[in-house]
């Protein structure tokens, strides 16, 4: 029977970040002689959040440093015998255990798309086991909300990232604003993030701010007069059009002119943002102030900002709070972790999990995704899952399959191949360093403006990008589909 069981709550290890039935499964396979067979899991997602065209991958860096440091500790190693059911043999080889599998994986801030994996695990079979749930954790958080995020930069104005009061704590908050800034934000509120990952942490006032002093005027000239530098005023505590904007124009003339200063900008937090932001446009560009910024926050994502552009709002910048880092529209990922083959005799065997859903119907085998850009344009044609030993030749036409709709004859030329999944870690070892902040940001960007088509980035209705099959990958799914498909 279990006992209660309380250690120090500042406790922390992530490798105690997992589903019960992990350790209930870890331990029949040692208990079964299995502990140190080896297998294959793939981690992948079924579909694109918000009705999109592509996903951005995120998370991977997490991951490896999560996997370079799983251990246990006494104090988890206490905890699972406090359960009473499992076996003092499989405890104490926990307490020495480390991962020694391989990693294959795309790149962080590689875009995605549905069924093809992003992460293929090959560990002994307990190692696999236990590493499940904080695997997705990573990999479905930070690639929805770097998703997310790439829709709502997409529209080309600067986007910052405002929404950590509002994530779903502080982990979320931190690698939240981590993966905006992949995806395209220039910056975050949250100081932490800025500290810990070097996402740019921003930010000038509240309405507190303002309050605080007998007059707006006054809290303006007071803000005004100490980050002369860098002055946006957040104009709509009391009334924007006959206070905060005359104000704000005023603090223009009296202090920062004299100074030789120019105001950065001004912000709007409520109201109508189209009618407001067209007002104050006028207005600052008659008291000649044409460089002086406007940005507006309020409950904003992709949608209503794509409305307010559409509107014609002069919005210079934008920031986004719940809606981004909890991607309130669509906020699950959905991405699963499923295996794939188990060793026999030497051999990899390819597994496969049968559905009367046939989206559920995994893809068996040790497989590799490939990426097919034009030649010509750069552009990519499609992606292909083949079997990890086959290869695709460029110098000739290549034949595969659309698992939709398997009755197409599809030939594509003039193509240059690219393996999409790279070893990252081998042997519990890394194999190359990672790459930074900004190096993962710069490549999400590059795909995004040169290998992406903007058919894809529709915000509504956009093309479907194909995950095709090679012959052999697709025959093997049928082949055992309709083996253990009574």
């Amino acid at each position: 029977m279990s006992t209660s069981f309380h250690p120090d709550r500042n406790y922390k290890n992530n490798a105690m970040m997992m589903d019960f039935y992990e350790m209930t499964m870890a331990n029949a396979y040692f208990l079964t002689g299995q502990k140190d067979t080896r297998v294959l899991y793939d981690m992948f997602f079924r579909r694109v959040p918000d009705g999109g065209g592509y996903a951005v991958a995120c998370g991977l860096e997490s991951l490896v440093e999560y996997l370079l440091n799983f251990h246990f500790d006494k104090e988890d190693i206490d905890y699972f015998a406090s359960k009473g059911i499992f076996s003092p043999d499989f405890l104490q080889y926990l307490s020495t255990y480390r991962f020694k599998g391989d990693i294959y994986a795309m790149p962080e801030g590689c875009i995605a798309y549905p069924n093809e994996p992003m992460v293929r695990v090959e560990a002994d079979a307990i190692g696999a086991t236990l590493i499940e749930t904080q695997l997705l954790t990573f990999m479905n958080h930070q690639s929805r909300i770097a998703t997310k995020a790439s829709r709502i930069c997409r529209g080309g104005r600067a986007i910052m990232e405002f929404g950590s009061r509002r994530a779903m704590g502080n982990d979320a908050a931190n690698l939240g604003a981590r993966a905006a800034y992949i995806a395209g934000a220039v910056g975050t509120a949250n100081c932490l993030a800025d500290q810990k990952y070097g996402v740019p942490a921003l930010g000038t006032m509240a309405h507190a701010f303002v309050e605080m002093f007998p007059t707006e005027y006054e809290a303006f000239a007071a803000y005004a007069k100490i980050y002369p530098d860098n002055c946006t005023l957040l104009i709509d505590t009391y009334d924007v059009l006959h206070s905060g904007l005359p104000n704000a124009i005023r603090i223009q003339k009296e202090i920062l002119d004299p100074l030789g200063k120019r105001m950065k900008g001004i912000r709007l937090d409520s109201g109508d943002l189209a009618y407001l932001s067209k007002k104050v446009r006028k207005r600052l560009d008659a008291a000649g102030m044409q460089d002086c910024k406007i940005c507006v926050s309020n409950g904003l994502d992709e949608f209503t900002m794509s409305d307010l552009i559409q509107q014609g709002a002069p919005i210079d910048s934008f920031g986004i709070g719940e809606r981004l880092i909890t991607a309130a529209s669509d906020p699950v990922f959905g991405g699963v972790y499923k295996l794939a083959a188990v060793e026999e005799n030497g051999a990899m065997i390819p597994r496969i999990k049968v559905s009367e859903n046939e989206v559920k119907t995994t893809n068996p085998g040790k497989k590799m995704v490939w990426r097919l850009y034009n030649k010509d344009s750069g552009f990519a044609i499609c992606d292909v899952i083949t079997m990890d030993d086959e290869e695709i030749l460029e110098d000739m036409p290549y034949s595969c399959v659309d698992p939709e709709k398997p009755w197409k004859n599809i030939t594509i030329e003039n193509f240059r191949a690219v393996k999409i999944l790279k070893p990252v870690i081998v042997n519990g070892e890394l194999v190359q360093p990672l790459p930074s902040l900004e190096e993962i940001r710069a490549f999400t960007r590059h795909q995004l403006e040169n290998e992406v088509w903007e058919e894809e980035q529709r915000l509504y209705n956009p093309h479907q990008h194909y995950v095709n099959m090679s012959h052999t990958a697709y025959a093997l799914k049928m082949r055992m589909r309709d083996e253990y498909h009574f």
